[in-house]
């Protein structure tokens, strides 16, 4: 099938890289424009402009979806499906109404539960044991399209939101080649998506970071693993301010939440709220680099 792919970040590489491997005709790739990196500022290519080049397929990076350019090059490119994963911008309807099999987007949550921006650190953010990734017809609404099929996966306890991220990368490109195929030979499904069921993944910011200990370890934990990589929990240590990466379950306690109530080779453990506790097992000091707690303790010392 001849695909307009659009995707901008990590995630959307997977699904490029299984339409190039199924043998579509990939006539062009859509993504965000290159922007500065690091201090030097240099203008640095989106993970999805990185592969497409290396697979000498043409890409576009249009500033604006509504202002006549990008529907000129849809136009010439002629896709007879237009693909879309994580790409950052809204398509206007005429867009996705020109293919003649429509636009379809990999989005990874079970829809219709975590529309938008974050979805993967929601399920981690919110405590879900379940998450996954839905392959969906494109509407006019934010990720409400009808569902064409989806795939689910558990949320490791342990599993923290790129880690996470990266599997479903992987689910996803499987579901879309399903989907696809589907579409070819016109099995495709069309499932309306229960609108009473379905809630909002906002963007992250860095209000969301400041752990509050009163909350209890499983809640905190579940916050330290859906803001990584960005922007990472944070807390005040012995009056020092860390990022926390990383957490392991303590003990019951009495104490009251903040307490720190060891620091050692299992790493800096803290009261929490609900009568429980957390180690902190990995952190990063202000100025500082990443490293295990343990590690840091044996050059900085926390008295207890």
């Amino acid at each position: 099938m001849r695909i307009l792919f659009m995707g901008t970040p990590e995630f959307a590489v997977a699904s490029l890289r299984r339409l190039v491997e199924d043998g579509h005709d990939v006539c062009g790739v859509f993504t965000q424009p290159d922007k500065p990196k690091n201090r030097g500022h240099k203008l640095a290519f989106s993970p999805v402009k990185e592969y497409a080049l290396s697979q000498g397929l043409p890409v576009y990076q249009p500033l604006k979806m509504r202002d006549g350019e990008a529907m000129d090059i849809i136009r010439e490119l002629a896709p007879e499906l237009i693909v879309v994963a994580a790409y950052g911008k809204i398509l206007p309807e005429e867009m996705l109404a020109f293919p003649p099999y429509g636009a379809i987007n990999v989005h990874s949550s079970l829809l219709p539960k975590y529309r938008g921006a974050a979805p993967i650190n929601w399920a981690i953010l919110d405590g879900e044991t379940e998450t996954g990734v839905s392959i969906m017809y494109m509407a006019k609404e934010l990720d409400a399209g009808d569902v064409i099929l989806q795939v689910s996966t558990p949320i490791g306890e342990d599993e923290d939101a790129l880690s996470l991220t990266g599997r479903l990368a992987e689910l996803g490109a499987g579901a879309l080649s399903e989907a696809v195929r589907a579409l070819a030979d016109g099995t495709a499904s069309r499932t309306p998506q229960d609108e009473r069921l379905q809630s909002y993944a906002s963007m992250l910011s860095r209000e969301m970071s400041p752990i509050d200990w009163s909350r209890p370890a499983r809640a905190i934990s579940c916050q330290v693993r859906g803001l990584i990589p960005w922007p990472c929990a944070t807390a005040e240590l012995a009056g020092q301010r860390f990022k926390i990466y990383k957490t392991a379950p303590g003990r019951s306690t009495e104490k009251a939440p903040g307490t720190i109530l060891s620091a050692g080779k299992q790493g800096i453990e803290v009261a929490c709220g609900g009568g429980s506790s957390l180690f902190v097992t990995e952190l990063q000091a202000e100025g500082g680099k990443r490293m295990a707690a343990a590690a840091y303790l044996l050059g900085h010392p926390m008295n207890v």
